[in-house]
Order: C-alpha cells, then structure tokens, then sequence
C-alpha cells in the first residue's frame, strides 16, 4: 500500500512528472495555496476542539483559546493570518493564469479551481462571524440580508440562513458546522483540480505545444521553495510581531446587537466585491452585479478568442498587457475603496473603477461577439 502511495507522489509531484522547462516562480503560487489549506484545516481542527459555538460563550471560548490555552494564541493568530495569505496565494494563482491565458490549455483545471475559490470565500465569511465579535456580528447581518433583494424567496432564504429572525444562537451553530465541514469538501476538489492539471497540458508560458519538458523534481521545486522561503517569512512575521494587522480592532469587542459600529467592513480579501456591491444603489442590483463579478470569470475559456500566445514576441494583440494592467489596477482600488467610508467621492470613483473591471471582459470577449455578429450579417446577406 505504502509502496503504491509513494509511487503515485512520485509520478504527480516527483521526478516523474515533467513540466514544461521555461515556466517561471509564479507557478509556485498553486501549490502555496495548497500549503495554507492544510495549514488553515489543522489550526482549525486544534481550534476547535476549545472553541464554544454558543452566543454566551464563543467570544469568551475565543479569549479562553489567547490567554489559557497551551500556545493558543499562536494557533489563533496562525489560523486568522493564515486565511489572508491562503487568498493573497490564490489571487496571484488565478492573476498569473489570467495573464498568461493558461485556462485556454485546461479549462477543467479553470474551472475546478474557481469553484475551490467560491468556496473559499464562502468558508472564509462564516469563519470570520465565529469570534462573535462587533464586526463579525454586523457583517453577518449585513452580508446575508444581501439575499433579502432576491424576489419572492429573498426574505425567507435570509430567515433560512439565520435560523430564526435576526443573527442568533442558531445562526451561529449552523455557520460553526459549515465551516468546519467545507475545508474537507474544497479539499477534496483540490485533488479534482490536480487530477484535470495533470492530466491536461503542461503549463506552458508561451503556450505552445513543445517536449522541452524537465521532471518537476529537483529543478522546478526549487524555483517554488524561492517563492515559499519568502511567503513563509512573511506569514511568521505577521503571526509573531503583527497579528492583527490584517484583521479589525472592533473584533475584540464583544458583539453587541444594540451598538452599531461606525464603518462596516469585511476581511480585506472580500473589499474588492464589496465595493462593486457598493458601486450600485439598488441592493439586487448590487449583489448581481457582485456575483457577476466573480462568475464571468468561469466564461473567459469560452468566449476568448483573442489569441492564444501570451509571450510578447508572438502575441498577435499587443493591447493585452496594457488591459491586464488597468484591469490589476481596477482590482487593488477597488479593495482600497471597499475599506473606505460610504460617501463621495468614494462612491464616484467606485462606479468609475466598477466600470474599468468589467471593460476588461468586455475587451476579452468583444472580438467573439463581434465574429458572430458577422456571421449572421453575412447569412442574412446571402
């Protein structure tokens, strides 16, 4: 048996695995976020066995974990930093194969993996409601009576989520059990994503069929641990010297449902979507337009149609680069706008900025629509 495991890692992610010589240390990113998904769940799992998912309990169960525990706090602090650099990795993955054009070669391991990324994002917002602090508590309240715009089921798909008429006890159970049960389900598509990654195509910088392949061990697991040295360094500096950096002072406040904090924001990861929600008044205008946000993201395979080859020697668009910027832009303001104040000019440049994320898929996929549009011209002519 054991004999049959080492062979099946030696052909994934050993020396039997070729990879494509010219790849560069971005491609460590995947596997870096796998790094932190193991490291999220086993935080998790010890963190679990102290913390209460009862309102009288969970914020003082959470304290109990900082200050009594053998080495709680560092578990905490591993586990709360460790959520933003498992998404600071997965947003340089998803940015890379973006430039790159790499969900071209494999459209299964695309769309596998943006599937991990919902889920994420879903496990990350009820994980931060558990401490049961201020912010924790308005932004559950706030985040779910988003599905309240829905019509018809809004309203009692949000009574449905909170177990009752307001954020409660119950809300709490059920949110402590999905959290702790979706890590294992995301888990299990990280092997689905590896399985359609290794059994498509090579990834490829230029993105070109080539058998200038070298085998994964040694040469292209060292380029990785460059990139893992540094993340790693930087993840232990935030755990040991600044572990709240990264989160919310109100969160050490007990949640209080009578005391309205002044400025409701999410976990950094989260800004860039809450300010496009935020760029429209209409609330389901919004939230569609949030959702939306995220799901064009799976119709890039489909409807790209630009050009294949991402290196600039051959690229056949030279205006793509220039797009990928304004669009790496577009993404980093609107995180800086997310954390900002609801009120002018914020409001402004959020709707101008809104407007640059989506004219990046619109760029993408304009030459598609534009050739069907041709092809119908022409029928009709004839």
């Amino acid at each position: 048996m054991l004999n049959r495991l080492f062979s099946i890692l030696r052909t994934e992610v050993g020396d039997g695995y070729p990879v494509a010589t010219n790849i560069s240390y971005n491609w460590a990113w995947g596997s870096l976020s796998g790094i932190f998904l193991i490291i999220q769940i086993i935080t998790g799992i010890l963190l679990s066995m102290h913390y209460q998912a009862n309102i009288n309990f969970a914020f003082d169960s959470v304290e109990h974990i900082m200050t009594n525990v053998h080495y709680g706090y560092v578990l905490r602090y591993m586990h709360a930093n460790g959520a933003s650099f498992y998404f600071f990795s997965m947003y340089m993955h998803m940015g890379k194969n973006l430039y790159f054009k790499l969900y071209l070669n494999n459209k299964f391991a695309w769309f596998s993996g943006l599937t991990i990324f919902l889920l994420s994002m879903a496990t990350a917002f009820i994980g931060y409601v558990l401490p049961w602090g201020q912010m924790s508590y308005w932004g559950a309240t706030v985040i779910t009576n988003i599905f309240s715009a829905i019509p018809t089921i809004g309203s009692d798909l949000v009574i449905w989520l909170w177990g009752g008429y307001s954020v409660d006890g119950p809300t709490l159970s059920r949110f402590y059990s999905l959290h702790f049960t979706l890590p294992f389900i995301i888990l299990v598509l990280v092997f689905v994503h590896i399985f359609f990654l290794h059994n498509g195509n090579s990834s490829n910088r230029l993105m070109i069929k080539s058998n200038d392949k070298s085998p994964f061990y040694p040469y292209m697991i060292l380029k990785d641990f460059v990139i893992f040295f540094f993340i790693i360094f930087l993840y232990f500096y935030f755990v040991f010297f600044n572990p709240n950096y990264l989160g919310h002072s109100d969160n050490y406040i007990r949640a209080n449902p009578l005391v309205t904090p002044l400025h409701i924001v999410p976990e950094w990861y989260f800004l860039p979507f809450y300010a496009i929600l935020r760029a429209v008044p209409d609330k389901l205008g919004g939230a569609v337009l949030m959702l939306f946000s995220i799901l064009v993201l799976f119709f890039l395979p489909i409807f790209d149609c630009i050009n294949n080859e991402r290196n600039s020697q051959f690229a056949k668009n030279k205006y793509y680069d220039t797009y990928f910027f304004i669009f790496s832009c577009s993404v980093i303001t609107l995180g800086w706008l997310g954390s900002q104040p609801i009120e002018n000019p914020f409001i402004n440049i959020g709707i101008f900025v809104t407007f640059l994320y989506f004219s990046f898929f619109l760029y993408v996929f304009l030459p598609f629509f534009l050739s069907i549009f041709l092809k119908i011209f022409k029928f009709k002519k004839n």
